[in-house]
C-alpha cells in the first residue's frame, strides 16, 4: 500500500514551491556552519563571537516576524517571498565583502553581522510567505501538511547545505562560498514568478500583535524549548568535532537534517489526521534522547546518532503545534499568528548561539548539547498539560 503522503499529494504548486524553497534555503545553510568556523579561525575571534555571528541572523528574524506576518496579510504571500529572497541575496553579498577582509577581524565581523541581520530579515519574509502561500493554496484543513513540507524543504536544505558549505569552505573559501550562496534565492526569486498568488485580506480588521501571542503563547513557548536542540547542534556540533578531534564533522546537520526529512516525508500527515499535541509530546521526548546522547558520546558514531534522533524529534514539533495556532485564529490573522509563533522559535536560534557560547568556553562544547536535553523535557512537559487541559475543555 502507498505511504499517506502519496496517497494524499499536493497540487503541483505547493510542489514546485516547496522546490523553490529547498534551493533558495541552502543559502541559510551553506552558511550556517562555516560561519562559526570563519569566526573562530580567519578572524581568529572566541565562542562568544561565533555564537553572535550565527544567533544575530535568527535575532533579526525575530524582529521582523510581526512585520512579515501583516505584509503577507496585507499585500500577499508572493510578495513577501519575493522581498525576502532579495534580502537573502542582499545578506549573502554582504558576507562575501566580509570574507575579503581576513586581516581586519572587526571590520570583517561588523560586515558579516550586517549580513547576517539581511539574512535573517529574508528568512522571515520568505518563511512566513511560503506557509501562508502553501495554505492558501490547498486550504486550512491541509495546514499540517503545508507546514511539514516547508519544513523538509528547509531542512533538506541544511542536510545538504552542512557538508556542502564546509566543502566549499575548503576549497573556494568562504568568500567563494557566500558567492554561490547569493547565486541560489536569485533562482529563486526567477521561479516564483511562475506560480499564481494567492489573495490577500486588506481590509480585515486586525487586533494588536500581542493580542494575538496571547491566543498561542504556551504553544510558542514549547517551539521555543525545541528549538534549543537544533540551535546547538547548528552553531557548535561542528566545533564540537573538531575539539575532540573526531573526522566528519560537517555530517551532524546531515545527520540532523536526515531524520528530519524521513520523518516530514513518512509521517507528515499525522497532525491532521491525530492531531497536533499527540505528535508534539511523543517529537519532544525522542528529540530530548538525542540531546542527551550527544552530550554523554564518548566516540562521533554515537554523536551523530544523536543528531539524528534530535532531528526525528524536531521534525513534528513545529507542523503539529503551528496547525493547532492555524485552527486558532481566523483566515486574515494566519500570517500574523504563523509570524509571532515563528518568532518564539527564532528566539531560541537567536539567543542559543552567545549563551551557548559562554557556556562552551567554561564547561566544554558537550554542555551545549544537555541543556538541549532539559529544554526538550520542559517542552514536553508543557505540551502534556495542554494536552491535558485540551482533553478537559472536550469532556
Amino acid at each position: 500500500m502507498a505511504p499517506q503522503f502519496m496517497r494524499t499529494a499536493p497540487p503541483g504548486r505547493l510542489l514546485l514551491l516547496t522546490a523553490i524553497l529547498l534551493v533558495s534555503y541552502l543559502c541559510v545553510a551553506i552558511s550556517l556552519p562555516i560561519v562559526p568556523v570563519f569566526v573562530t579561525g580567519s578572524l581568529g575571534l572566541g565562542n562568544v563571537w561565533a555564537g553572535l555571528g550565527v544567533g544575530s541572523a535568527f535575532l533579526s528574524t525575530i524582529l521582523t516576524r510581526a512585520h512579515a506576518g501583516r505584509l503577507a496579510d496585507d499585500r500577499g504571500a508572493k510578495t513577501a517571498v519575493a522581498r525576502g529572497l532579495v534580502f537573502y541575496i542582499a545578506g549573502a553579498l554582504a558576507s562575501l565583502a566580509a570574507g575579503l577582509l581576513p586581516g581586519q577581524p572587526l571590520a570583517a565581523f561588523a560586515i558579516l553581522l550586517a549580513g547576517r541581520l539581511l539574512l535573517g530579515l529574508g528568512e522571515s519574509l520568505v518563511a512566513v510567505g511560503v506557509i501562508a502561500w502553501g495554505v492558501g493554496i490547498v486550504g486550512p484543513a491541509n495546514s499540517g501538511r503545508v507546514l511539514a513540507m516547508v519544513g523538509a524543504a528547509m531542512y533538506g536544505a541544511l542536510a545538504i547545505g552542512g557538508p556542502l558549505g564546509l566543502a566549499l569552505l575548503q576549497s573556494v573559501g568562504f568568500a567563494g562560498a557566500m558567492t554561490i550562496s547569493a547565486l541560489l534565492p536569485a533562482l529563486g526569486l526567477l521561479a516564483i514568478w511562475r506560480i499564481p498568488a494567492v489573495a490577500p485580506h486588506p481590509e480585515q480588521e486586525r487586533p494588536s500583535f500581542r493580542s494575538v501571542i496571547s491566543r498561542i503563547w504556551l504553544h510558542g513557548t514549547i517551539i521555543c524549548l525545541q528549538g534549543i536542540g537544533f540551535a546547538a547542534i547548528g552553531a557548535f556540533f561542528a566545533l564540537y568535532f573538531r575539539d575532540q578531534h573526531w573526522s566528519h564533522a560537517g555530517l551532524g546537520l546531515t545527520a540532523f537534517g536526515s531524520g528530519f526529512v524521513l520523518m516530514r516525508i513518512f509521517f507528515g500527515h499525522l497532525p491532521d489526521r491525530i492531531g497536533g499535541l499527540p505528535v508534539a509530546i511523543g517529537s519532544l521526548a525522542v528529540e530530548a534522547v538525542g540531546q542527551m546522547l550527544i552530550w554523554s558520546a564518548n566516540d562521533p558514531t554515537l554523536a551523530l546518532v544523536g543528531a539524528f534522533l534530535t532531528g526525528i524529534g524536531c521534525s513534528m514539533i513545529f507542523p503539529s503545534l503551528g496547525r493547532e495556532v492555524v485552527h486558532r485564529v481566523p483566515p486574515h490573522l494566519r500570517g500574523t499568528a504563523l509570524g509571532g509563533f515563528s518568532a518564539f522559535q527564532d528566539a531560541a536560534y537567536g539567543l542559543t548561539g552567545p549563551f551557548a557560547g559562554l557556556l562552551a568556553d567554561h564547561a566544554g562544547y558537550d554542555s551545549v548539547f544537555l541543556i538541549g536535553g532539559i529544554a526538550a523535557a520542559a517542552g514536553f512537559v508543557i505540551a502534556l498539560s495542554l494536552r491535558r487541559r485540551s482533553l478537559a475543555a472536550a469532556a
